[in-house]
């Protein structure tokens, strides 16, 4: 399958608070201009987004959790860098994601279930979910990782 979609960069986060990981909700997204080709689906993400030209996967993930979630992040660590080809909305994509773990600064956020977020040209809800319903194929988060070593 041919497409003249350029490969996407992205930098993601996870954060982890008393057996559980914040994820963006796929079922919840939103596109809010004609130019966002989201569209809902039965899926989890981690947090994040495209890196930016110039910027590096760090300067990127700490930029969309700026942006996504009001907050700043400690403790940042890569913990693995993965390459997916997949069909989403009949189109083949292909990304690169810098996953990455760390600590919110802003821990009013831990105290929250739900909590929806709203970009220029997107929406979703991110919430807290059991890391047991990832490892144990309840959810299915994405990108696809080892998720079994990097959620312990």
């Amino acid at each position: 399958m041919e497409n003249n979609l350029p490969i996407r960069v992205k930098a993601m986060c996870l954060f982890m608070h008393e057996g559980r990981v914040l994820v963006a909700n796929g079922n919840t997204l939103r596109a809010r201009s004609e130019e966002c080709k989201a569209e809902p689906g039965n899926f989890y993400r981690a947090i994040g987004g495209t890196i930016d030209f110039s910027e590096t996967s760090e300067q990127g993930v700490r930029r969309e959790i700026r942006e996504e979630l009001g907050s700043e992040i400690e403790d940042l660590e890569l913990l693995d860098v993965i390459e997916s080809i997949f069909e989403y909305e009949g189109q083949q994509n292909h990304e690169i994601a810098f996953l990455y773990k760390g600590e919110l600064t802003n821990v009013d956020i831990l105290r929250l279930d739900i909590f929806h977020v709203v970009e220029d040209t997107y929406e979703f809800d991110a919430e807290w979910v059991a890391i047991e319903q990832i490892l144990n194929g309840e959810i299915p988060l994405y990108p696809a990782a080892a998720y079994e070593r990097l959620l312990r």
